[in-house]
């Protein structure tokens, strides 16, 4: 198997941590490590060795009020990109916002990158937004209805559409909405997806959901009191901040998260090629 030193890119993502965190910090902000990085810092104390990417996500309040001052926090070597930033607001990669590192590159200049303008030809952290999910079940399945028939009419505006990787009814439905989004301007798919996302924030659920993920992990269900409150976790030479209920969130997103992965799956995940980072 391919041995991968991973060593620049855990350092460029760890600086992008550090930034997040800082600015966080001097603004009053929480955030949450998520994902395979909230694995990484209670599995390995870091990075999962094998992980080529980070990601955090945030509660919508404090998603909003980050949003509000990142931009002028960042130091030049960074950049937040938000999904209406890709080719002036008419293209559609998904609806995750993301700080890049710009100093790197993780793809070659395929036409999909420079479909993109090489705004994704980087390193990031995802930026996840965490918001209220209905408990009537009913509500519940028409919000995330909801998010899955935005998603895959915004798959009209994405460079291509590969159907082959979905099973014959999905690649259908996927190809129809597709087809029906080219339709409608990506500005107004973007605002009917933010609608979805805060339309259930005064309904007091106890229920939490991430809203800007792709349609296949909107099956995760956090409860509220897993996420509205952070803990400081040792990852790397610092410390960042984590759901309190981080065994809870692991648990639902992992299972048994303590075991490791199989050797033949122990890989980077998120780049075509070796990884370049310039000084």
């Amino acid at each position: 198997m391919k041995e991968y030193d991973l060593t620049k890119v855990h350092q460029a993502n760890l600086g992008i941590l550090k930034e997040i965190d800082r600015i966080c910090r001097k603004h009053g902000i929480q955030y949450l490590l998520d994902a395979g990085t909230l694995l990484g810092a209670v599995r390995h104390k870091g990075f999962i060795p094998w992980d080529d990417d980070a990601d955090v996500a945030f509660t919508r309040t404090n998603y909003e009020a980050f949003l509000q001052v990142v931009r002028s926090e960042l130091p030049e070597d960074m950049e937040l990109l938000e999904p209406k930033d890709l080719r002036r607001g008419k293209a559609f990669y998904d609806f995750t916002a993301r700080i890049i590192y710009k100093k790197s590159r993780t793809h070659e200049d395929t036409a999909e990158m420079k479909y993109y303008e090489g705004r994704l030809n980087h390193l990031w952290v995802d930026l996840f937004t965490i918001d209220e999910l209905p408990e009537n079940k009913v509500s519940s399945t028409v919000t995330l209805l909801l998010h899955t028939v935005i998603y895959g009419l915004s798959m009209g505006h994405r460079y291509k559409l590969d159907l082959r990787k979905y099973s014959l009814l999905n690649g259908i439905c996927v190809g129809i909405l597709a087809l029906i989004g080219k339709l409608i301007p990506m500005g107004v798919l973007r605002k009917l997806q933010y609608w979805a996302a805060v339309k259930d924030r005064k309904k007091k659920s106890n229920l939490r959901y991430y809203s800007n993920y792709q349609p296949d992990y909107l099956y995760v269900t956090l409860k509220k009191e897993w996420c509205e409150e952070t803990v400081d976790l040792d990852f790397e030479d610092t410390k960042l901040m984590a759901p309190k209920g981080w065994h809870e969130v692991l648990t639902w997103i992992y299972g048994d998260y303590k075991k490791l992965p199989p050797k033949e799956k122990q890989v980077p995940s998120h780049s075509s090629t070796e990884i370049q980072i310039y000084e």
